[in-house]
């Protein structure tokens, strides 16, 4: 989930508010969703704008709404439609704290999808690393990298070991945190894929889509997709953290002059980015520092180029646990 605060400043008189039943609620009680221009929007993705839905009573905690981009092409639709249809439906057989939860699905009048879903944030924890790099500031503190550390792979374990689940698109994107790292969630399982009892996916036909970046191997290369595909993008996710930047875009920050902000696309070396991927992105484990060195340590392991070589997200929480 991509931040965007921005709010429109004209919009066309909206259609009457849709209406769907909660999961809690008596049957027959409509939840009443309110047009999309009168909900404060929370970020976007492909395809998809997700916002703010707050629900009247004391105790009624506000949702996040997930709704096509009326922007998208009729063909778009369609595919991001297929998807948000399938995250509903995974979304709706999960319950762990680490993990958004599904709280109601419908289809809009003018036929695109609806999903309500636990409101897991205010923003993502790619915002706070924006954030973070744009105040000038260096990595999180090494107590916020391992906490996140922890609860996201402890979100993995129970897809990856109880719902055979791959979640298919690990990325600090996907990660929503509320407050000062008070809760710490995975979303964005629309794209996940079923797992058999050997940790592979199940489906031969079944692509994994990822986000080029975060990639590993053997998704690049066509090779067998396991659980730990999403254990080398949990890796990159923790170095996310203590870089505040994005895996193999890095090196434009190295090769550009550090008093010119302005970027040329002749300055990208494409056949270098793509000859990066799915490998390792280099640390500068000396710049930060003895306190780091654990952290350091799990994102070299999760980051192998074998995928065998990598730990479970079982034993990462194992790991991770054994030192509270």
């Amino acid at each position: 989930m991509e931040s965007n605060t921005n709010t429109p400043n004209a919009f066309k008189t909206p259609r009457k508010p849709e209406k769907m039943k909660s999961p809690g609620s008596a049957p027959g009680t409509p939840v009443t969703i309110p047009a999309s221009p009168f909900m404060k929007k929370l970020g976007c993705g492909t395809g998809v704008n997700v916002y703010l839905m707050s629900r009247n009573g004391k105790f009624h905690s506000p949702w996040a709404i997930k709704k096509i981009n009326s922007k998208c092409t009729t063909s778009q639709k369609n595919i991001y439609q297929r998807r948000l249809c399938n995250e509903a439906k995974i979304l709706k057989d999960l319950q762990h704290p680490n993990v958004v939860g599904f709280r109601a699905f419908t289809t809009s009048k003018d036929g695109s999808k609806c999903l309500a879903m636990e409101y897991g944030g205010e923003q993502s924890l790619n915002d706070l690393i924006e954030k973070r790099r744009e105040s000038g500031l260096q990595a999180f503190p090494v107590d916020v990298v391992e906490n996140v550390a922890l609860h996201v792979a402890r979100g993995l374990k129970y897809l990856h070991n109880e719902k055979k689940l791959l979640h298919g698109d690990m990325k600090s994107c996907n990660v929503v945190i509320k407050g000062d790292f008070e809760t710490i969630k995975i979303c964005d399982v629309g794209v996940s894929l079923r797992l058999d009892e050997n940790m592979q996916v199940s489906d031969p036909k079944a692509h994994y889509i990822g986000t080029e970046p975060w990639k590993p191997k053997e998704a690049l290369e066509g090779g067998v997709i396991t659980d730990k595909a999403d254990i080398f993008a949990y890796g990159l996710t923790l170095w996310e953290m203590m870089t505040l930047s994005v895996p193999h875009l890095e090196m434009l920050d190295s090769e550009c002059d550090d008093d010119d902000d302005s970027f040329d696309e002749d300055d990208f070396d494409e056949d270098a980015y793509y000859e990066c991927l799915g490998t390792r992105p280099a640390l500068d484990s000396d710049t930060l520092g003895g306190a780091y060195q654990k952290m350091v340590e799990l994102f070299c392991l999760c980051t192998e180029e074998d995928p065998r070589k990598r730990p479970s997200a079982s034993d990462i929480v194992q790991a991770l646990e054994s030192n509270l």
